[in-house]
């Protein structure tokens, strides 16, 4: 599947000139009065060497096909982040480099799809949206209705976003994994 190299994301696999490599880095660049570029470094996963390599935005890549099963997330213990293969209840380990910036939303318990190449894990794919409640965030200002400015918030996962202002503390609200962004209030 061919993608357009601004949507190369941290923790992505694709395939770079004929192998497949992991995205440990992506930074969208747009300097001053030239074309806009995605600065990339890569890893080769057949060899375990890491460069460097810089997109075109009009540049197009293919992401790598990957067999995906559906894994439940259980614990982390500091370097490693532990799943289960809900099929064959066989466990897996995957480190902080391999799930790159997905790994701040991983709940216990959680149900994703853990992409394989080759028959070993390279990464996961987060759902679509996520459930979170807001664990501590600004009080409401009353009277202040035609204000539109964000606040931030801290959900129960630890991370930090921004949010509208009628978000209170104790709400439950959905947020898009990928981007790390509120989508809407949990109904």
């Amino acid at each position: 599947m061919a993608i357009s190299a601004t949507q190369i994301r941290k923790g992505m696999v694709i395939v770079f000139e004929g192998k497949p490599c992991k995205v440990i880095e992506a930074r969208h660049h747009t300097p001053g009065n030239l074309r806009a570029m995605m600065q990339t470094k890569l890893r080769d996963l057949r060899t375990g060497s890491s460069f460097e390599h810089r997109f075109r935005s009009a540049d197009t890549v293919e992401r790598a096909h990957l067999e995906q099963h559906e894994m439940e997330f259980m614990y982390a213990d500091g370097s490693h982040y532990h799943f289960m293969n809900t099929e064959s209840y066989e466990q897996t380990a995957l480190s902080d480099e391999d799930l790159g910036d997905m790994a701040q939303w991983l709940l216990p318990g959680m149900k994703i799809q853990a992409e394989y190449y080759e028959g070993s894990p390279i990464g996961i794919d987060l759902p679509p949206s996520i459930e979170l409640t807001v664990v501590s965030t600004e009080p409401t200002m009353k009277g202040a209705t035609v204000s539109n400015v964000n606040k931030p918030a801290k959900l129960e996962n630890g991370v930090t976003i921004s949010v509208p202002p009628f978000v209170n503390e104790g709400d439950r609200i959905r947020v898009d994994p990928v981007e790390g962004r509120y989508m809407e209030r949990a109904k």
